[in-house]
């Protein structure tokens, strides 16, 4: 992941802050600018993208925990750049904002076309595969998926859950361990930020 500053992060962690202590995402949401409260078909959408990304397993999901609203609120806000006028591609137009800026939001709902929250699980999930293949790859027309999915994965791993539960978490190691025996199940640690791969 690059382009992350220090006032970057802490935007990021003063939205998680605001998204945790609110009675809920809606209700955060509902704070933003009229212009950028997401519909109800945005928040499915998120949620079912979110959902996708980083699944339910033996810990909630993305879409679960709620990281789809803490993306759209920082999308809202411009976190990861997206506040910023896009590649200059001819496919955006439809999806720029007043000030020139591309809306993520509504840009992902075309790329993933009108029907896709319809499809059966497994090929919401095939398309999505292709569209970060795409996006991870290079392809200009894809490129906006980067930071749609560093902000779910942002989302989820500064919450409760995906910094205590779905990773390990220790402060300061007691020792230091030249080999560390490492098995399927072993989880990152959350205070390692050098070891966490958001690519």
């Amino acid at each position: 992941m690059t382009g992350w500053s220090r006032r970057s992060f802490l935007g990021a962690a003063s939205l998680v802050a605001l998204l945790s202590s609110a009675p809920g995402g809606a209700e955060v949401l509902r704070k933003l600018d009229p212009k950028d409260v997401p519909s109800p078909h945005m928040r499915k959408l998120m949620r079912t993208v979110a959902e996708l990304v980083i699944p339910t397993t033996d810990t909630p999901g993305a879409g679960a925990l709620g990281a789809d609203d803490f993306v759209l609120v920082a999308l809202a806000h411009g976190l990861e750049g997206t506040r910023k006028p896009p590649a200059a591609d001819p496919s955006f137009t439809p999806c720029l904002r007043a000030d020139g800026s591309l809306d993520h939001a509504a840009w992902l709902d075309g790329k993933l076309g009108p029907d896709w929250l319809t499809l059966p699980p497994a090929r919401q999930s095939e398309q999505l595969a292709a569209l970060d293949a795409s996006a991870y790859k290079g392809e200009t027309t894809a490129a906006p998926w980067r930071a749609i999915k560093a902000l779910i994965l942002t989302g989820y791993y500064t919450s409760e859950v995906g910094g205590s539960r779905e990773l390990n978490y220790e402060l300061v190691p007691g020792r230091f361990d030249p080999k560390v025996p490492v098995k399927p199940d072993t989880r990152a640690y959350s205070s390692d930020w050098t070891a966490v791969d958001f690519g």
